[in-house]
């Protein structure tokens, strides 16, 4: 399956030390060699880099693990496909407009039944179950919400209850955003960590790479990465129990 990286800041930060570990888990020291894809949010745009070869040997990816983009709303995917052929318009994550905000969709997983999802005006461009999925959450807000709502707590309620619908097609483990909230939802599979002051160094697991948070933070930062494994060797990741839901806001898990 594919695995998943996002991150929730309080102040613009770059990814560049997750993401060099988890870029070698596509193709090099993992399966996940069928694309990869990432998107960072900066005020009300985003700029999504994507290449449907493996993110280990992709120069695209070799730039952005060395050019630190700032950014509080990161979501990002490497693929081993399952639904679908290798091609762009089949790589994560997903970008669609909604109540005037791009919305951002990566999943993990793999759905059975999911061309009979009722995706009223949304139409996917690509092939996968994952597209499919993201079109009917969206169709469904849409059904639920006329206009912009007011409670976005009570959003996130609603997009659980369908993630939790998803789930009884297959795998279904999920990042969802915005740009200010990202919604996470686990099925079988993910892990999540919030760093603050004080801050201390880290290793990755799947690069001979260490860094000192101390010395790119300041003492008021807060930071939560999100992955389908633990990304790093010494620092305790927390395993989120599948069914349930995380919402993060500014780096802080706030539901």
């Amino acid at each position: 399956m594919c695995e998943l990286l996002g991150m929730s800041a309080n102040v613009p930060t770059d990814i560049c030390f997750s993401f060099k570990g988890l870029a070698k888990r596509g193709g090099a020291n993992g399966p996940h060699k069928d694309g990869w894809g990432m998107t960072f949010y900066e005020g009300k745009g985003c700029r999504t880099f994507k290449d449907p070869q493996p993110c280990s040997f992709s120069p695209i990816a070799k730039m952005l693990e060395d050019y630190p983009i700032k950014s509080e709303l990161v979501v990002a995917h490497i693929r081993q496909a399952n639904r679908g052929k290798i091609a762009l318009e089949n790589t994560h994550p997903f970008t669609r407009e909604l109540w005037g905000k791009n919305w951002t969709f990566a999943h993990n997983g793999q759905l059975t039944d999911y061309q009979n999802l009722d995706i009223g005006c949304y139409q996917p461009i690509g092939e996968t179950d994952s597209e499919y999925a993201f079109c009917y959450i969206l169709y469904r807000l849409r059904q639920k919400y006329a206009n912009e709502p007011n409670d976005w707590i009570e959003v996130f309620h609603f997009v659980k209850l369908c993630a939790d619908e998803l789930k009884q097609l297959g795998v279904f483990n999920l990042l969802f955003s915005d740009g200010q909230y990202l919604f996470v939802y686990c099925s079988t599979n993910l892990y999540w960590i919030t760093r603050r002051s004080p801050f201390g160094k880290a290793t990755l697991i799947d690069e001979d790479v260490e860094v000192d948070f101390q010395q790119h933070t300041t003492p008021n930062d807060i930071v939560s990465v999100v992955a389908t494994n633990p990304l790093t060797s010494n620092e305790t990741w927390q395993k989120i129990a599948p069914g349930q839901a995380h919402l993060f806001k500014h780096g802080e898990k706030i539901f």
